[in-house]
Order: structure tokens, then C-alpha cells, then sequence
């Protein structure tokens, strides 16, 4: 079968077709045809060598996290599932597993049914970026309509997903974006929207209870001029030695930095699966093609696109 590799740390010169044994399938797993895989920031971070302390350095490794496609083969203590089902999930390690392929072996348990109202694209943009969204709302601890949010970088495949469950949640919710994000920010719920090609956030009058920073480029430092004396910020792109940082900083003040680390699993896509049936909005933005892998990253990497970017496998 075909799929993407990488056999060193790098940008995306490094990625290659390449021909792989189909997987086998253990007892627990099923084998899915992939249809398509999105890509995150994670995928580039783990191939820059970023992650390494967690990814280890042993090659060749594949990319991508979630993907959608359809069941071709199933473990014997697999139950739920039947050959021929349309399903959505993720690989079992994101460090050292990878979507990028024609087929890929996963446990059952992250594997789910594709609601028959969203494409294989839209599927396969679901569980990370959506879990991400979901991880962050918890850690907001009870937010309501008095709860001021500041999100920076809000139009992305991340800010899409937690701009509306945001909304649901009742919060008062100001979104930071490009000119060409504004209007899909106040589809997604944003009450306040601010162009950060026209104006600084940092220069508003506005204060807030809590700042998340899915660009990277704001900061703490910078976030905590815009906070309230009791108030968080939430790091979802953090360097490996703000996590202790952040620890040690929180002793000594009420503006409480929190390294946001999420997991894929059940709780969280049931919560997604429910927000879908109220009519959650998955936006792609750009669908590559299997031989233009390469190429997708070089687009995402770029930054600035609305929702999620994916690759179709055909």
C-alpha cells in the first residue's frame, strides 16, 4: 500500500511516497480503508523533531492523526462494527503513528460511526481539533454569560469547534482574526470580533476571565495585560519547558497560566457526535489529494485558513 513517511526530522522535504506492507490486524482492531486524513499543527511539530522527547527518533515514521474511511476487516473480539461501515478516528499514538496511508490497523475503541450528515472530509477533521475544544472548555472550569473569553486565533480547524461550543455554553466570547475570518466567527458565535489586520487586542480597553491563544503568537506575557486579577490563560501550543514554568508561575499569582494537553477517547467524540446532531459546522477548507500530501502541509503551514485542511486517499 501507499503512504506518506518521513526518515528524518525536517519541513516538508522530508515526507515521501512510499510502498508499506498493509497492516495486519490484531484481535481488538479493525482495518479501515482511509478516505481521507486531516492535518493538525501536532503532525509538524512531531516531523520539525519539536516533540522529540515524546516521539522518539526512530524512523521511518508516518504522519496524521485522524482520518475516515471503511471498515474492510475486523479483529474476532471486535463488536459494534461490520464490514462495510463508514467510520471516523484516530491512530493509537499520534507520536509515533500515522494516518498518512491507504489503510490503517486501529483498536475499535477509537474508532466511531460516521454520522451519514458529514462527509469523509468532515470526519475526518473531527476528533483532534474537536477534542482539543472540548479539553479547553474543562479546563475553563463553570464559564455563563458573565464569563468573558478572549479567543486569538479563533477561525482555525480549533477555534471553528470551540467558537460554537463556546456559544452553546452561554459564554460572552471576543474572537481575534484575519479580515477573512470575521464573518465565520460570528457565524460560530463570537459576540465581539476583532480584525487583527486593522487592531490590537492588547490595545482594547476590554479585559477578560479567560484568554486562549490557538495562534501561538500572543503569549502569556502578553496575555496577562488584558487579564483580570483572577483569571487563566490557556497554552494549547506549548514548548515542553513552559509545562513545569507554568507550575512554578502559578504559585505567585491569581492570572494562572494552564498547559492544555488533550487526549482523544469516547467522553469526548460523544460530546462532539451530540454537538453534530445540533448542527455543529465542520468548514474545509482546502481538500489536497493523496500525491499532493507535500504540498497540503506546505499550505496548512503557512497558517491564516479558515476550519481544517485535509487529504483525500482515493
Amino acid at each position: 500500500m501507499k503512504a506518506i513517511a518521513y526518515n528524518k526530522f525536517g519541513n516538508t522535504e522530508v515526507l515521501q511516497t512510499v510502498e508499506q506492507s498493509k497492516p495486519t490486524i490484531q484481535s481488538n482492531q479493525v482495518l479501515v480503508k482511509v478516505k481521507a486524513f486531516s492535518i493538525n499543527p501536532m503532525d509538524w511539530k512531531i516531523r520539525k523533531g519539536e516533540m522529540k522527547l515524546m516521539s522518539g527518533s526512530k524512523f521511518p515514521k508516518n504522519t496524521g492523526v485522524d482520518f475516515a474511511g471503511k471498515i474492510v476487516d475486523a479483529g474476532s473480539s471486535v463488536s459494534g462494527f461490520n464490514i462495510g461501515d463508514d467510520v471516523f478516528g484516530v491512530v493509537k499514538n499520534m507520536m509515533k503513528d500515522g494516518a498518512s496511508s491507504e489503510y490503517v490497523a486501529v483498536p475499535a475503541s477509537l474508532v466511531w460511526k460516521k454520522p451519514e450528515n458529514i462527509t469523509f472530509n468532515q470526519a475526518a477533521s473531527l476528533v483532534v481539533v474537536g477534542t482539543a475544544a472540548v479539553t479547553a472548555i474543562e479546563k475553563m472550569g463553570k464559564i455563563n454569560s458573565k464569563t468573558h473569553i478572549l479567543v486569538n486565533g479563533a477561525t482555525g480547524g480549533f477555534g471553528m469547534f470551540l467558537l460554537q461550543l463556546l456559544k452553546k455554553a452561554d459564554a460572552h466570547v471576543t474572537a481575534v482574526t484575519s479580515t477573512k475570518g470575521v464573518e465565520f466567527a460570528k457565524k460560530w458565535g463570537a459576540n465581539i470580533v476583532i480584525d487583527y489586520t486593522t487592531q490590537n487586542v492588547l490595545s482594547q480597553k476590554a479585559m477578560y476571565d479567560v484568554v486562549i491563544d490557538l495562534s501561538g503568537k500572543l503569549g502569556y506575557k502578553n496575555a496577562k495585560e488584558i487579564m483580570l486579577p483572577k483569571s487563566i490563560f490557556l497554552n494549547v501550543t506549548p514548548q515542553p519547558i513552559e509545562i513545569p514554568l507554568s507550575l512554578l508561575n502559578n504559585l505567585f499569582t491569581s492570572k494562572k497560566h494552564v498547559v492544555v494537553l488533550s487526549s482523544p477517547g469516547i467522553k469526548y467524540t460523544n460530546i462532539l457526535l451530540n454537538a453534530l446532531k445540533k448542527g455543529l459546522d465542520i468548514e474545509i477548507n482546502k481538500a489536497f489529494q493523496f500525491d499532493q500530501t507535500k504540498e497540503a502541509y506546505q499550505y496548512a503551514e503557512k497558517g491564516g485558513n479558515i476550519g481544517k485542511v485535509v487529504v483525500e486517499v482515493n
